[in-house]
């Protein structure tokens, strides 16, 4: 089976390539992306693991196709946060992205606290948050041993591959 960054490589390669259509078949699973100008198609067949270049709705864990309109990434808003980090310090600090598509969590559960918060430190083991992606939740390491310098996602978020979640002032 394709590990998980094997299959972010092949996303990157089509997405970067003027192929519109992927099949990659072995022994029980099958992986197949398709490109189209307005559309992103996902379709899979069980042990399945897609991903889709854009941001699309979880998709249903029974084998079928599923169609969405692509989605682009918002404008960034202009307002305030609560702590805002000059940019001067912003070249120092360490950002620690996204790993894959998915819905950021910045706790194990609803109900409990959230790994990190603002001003906590860290090691480079350290969990940081949850990002699920087709039912799988995937805990994120801070990769990094310094100080949670400010969160850039909301709980509950869409997350894409690579975009910023926190940033780390290193020790």
């Amino acid at each position: 089976m394709l590990k998980v960054q094997e299959i972010r490589e092949l996303i990157k390669l089509v997405d970067n390539s003027s192929i519109n259509e992927f099949v990659y078949e072995h022994d029980d699973y099958k992986i197949k992306m398709k490109k189209n100008a307005e559309k992103v198609i996902v379709a899979e067949a069980a042990p399945v693991v897609t991903a889709a270049p854009a941001p699309v709705a979880s998709a249903p864990a029974a084998p079928k196709a599923v169609e969405t309109a692509a989605v682009s990434a918002p404008a960034p808003q202009a307002a305030p946060s609560p702590a805002p980090v000059a940019t001067a310090d912003v070249e120092n600090l360490h950002k620690i992205t996204s790993p894959m598509v998915g819905t950021f969590y910045a706790a194990p559960s609803p109900d409990a606290d959230a790994y990190v918060k603002v001003g906590q430190q860290v090691s480079d083991e350290s969990i940081v948050c949850i990002v699920e992606a087709m039912k799988l939740f995937n805990e994120i390491e801070a990769e990094v041993k310094g100080e949670i310098v400010e969160i850039l996602v909301k709980d509950g978020q869409l997350v894409e591959y690579g975009q910023p979640l926190f940033l780390v002032k290193p020790e």
